[in-house]
C-alpha cells in the first residue's frame, strides 16, 4: 500500500478481475481464515469493513455470517463497480470508492476490519494502519492476511519469483506495529488444470510460472499464510 494518497498498482486483480476472481474461488475452500478470524472477534453482530475489498468477493460472506453491516472500500472504480453488482439486493452491504490511507469512514464506526493482501509488503502501510486506529471501536480487531514465504509450495514459489523479498523484515515491521501472527496452512483448490495454469500466470512473472507450471502437476497447492491480527 502507498504511503501517498494514490492507491499501489494491484496487476493482477486489475488487468484480470475474471481470472482473479477463479483464484477467490480456489483459496482456503476449507475456511481456515475464517474460523481463525471468528476465533479472535465474532462476526455475528459485527460492523465490517473490507479494506481493499477488490471485486467484493468476500462481501457476501461476511455478511452471511452475520455482520451487522459490511463496508467494502476499493480503490479502484472498476473493480468498485464489480463489487457493487456482486453485492445489489444484500441488505446492509454497500460498496465505496476509497483508499486504505484515507478510509471513507467515521470515526470508531467498525468493529472488525479486514484486509486480505491488500497490505501486502508491510512496510509502507502505515498511514493506513493509522487510520485503522482511527475507524476501529475500542473493543474492536483488525485482521491483515499475507503470504508466509517461508514455507509451503506456494512459499518456496513466491520466494524463488520476488527474491527482494524479505519475510524477516516484514515479521519485524509487524512486531513493531504492535501486531500479532497466526501462521496457517491453507491452499489452493481449483476446479480444473486450466484455472490453476490461469491464475499461476497473473500471480508470477512469465520465466517463473513457466517453471511452476512445469515443475507442479495437478489442480492443488498448498499454502502458508500470516493472519495478523490486533485488538483494539
Amino acid at each position: 500500500m502507498s504511503s501517498t494518497h494514490e492507491p499501489t498498482r494491484s496487476p493482477n486483480i486489475w488487468d484480470a478481475p475474471d481470472v482473479y476472481e477463479l483464484e477467490n474461488q480456489a483459496v482456503d475452500r476449507a475456511g481456515v481464515l475464517e474460523s481463525a478470524m471468528a476465533a479472535l472477534h465474532p462476526f455475528e453482530g459485527a460492523d465490517l469493513v473490507d479494506i481493499g475489498c477488490g471485486s467484493g468477493h468476500h462481501l457476501p460472506r461476511f455478511a452471511a455470517l452475520g455482520c451487522r453491516s459490511v463496508i467494502g472500500v476499493e480503490p479502484h472504480e472498476p473493480l468498485v463497480s464489480l463489487a457493487r453488482q456482486r453485492i445489489a439486493g444484500i441488505p446492509r452491504v454497500e460498496v465505496v470508492g476509497g483508499l486504505a490511507q484515507a478510509l471513507p469512514l467515521v470515526d470508531g464506526s467498525v468493529d472488525v476490519a479486514h484486509a486480505r493482501w491488500a497490505y501486502f509488503f508491510g512496510a509502507g502501510s502505515e498511514p493506513g494502519l493509522r487510520e485503522l486506529d482511527r475507524v476501529v471501536r475500542p473493543g474492536g480487531a483488525a485482521y491483515v492476511v499475507d503470504n508466509d514465504a517461508t514455507r509451503s509450495t506456494f512459499g518456496r514459489w513466491f520466494s524463488r519469483a520476488y527474491p527482494g523479498y524479505d519475510p524477516v523484515a516484514v515479521e519485524r515491521f509487524w512486531a513493531r506495529q504492535g501486531w500479532s501472527r497466526e501462521r496457517l496452512s491453507i491452499a489452493w483448490t481449483f476446479d480444473s488444470r486450466a484455472d490453476l495454469e490461469a491464475v499461476v500466470r497473473i500471480e508470477f512473472p512469465e520465466t517463473a510460472a513457466d517453471g511452476i507450471l512445469a515443475e507442479h502437476e495437478g489442480t492443488s497447492v498448498d499454502y502458508a499464510v500470516n493472519l495478523w491480527h490486533r485488538r483494539f
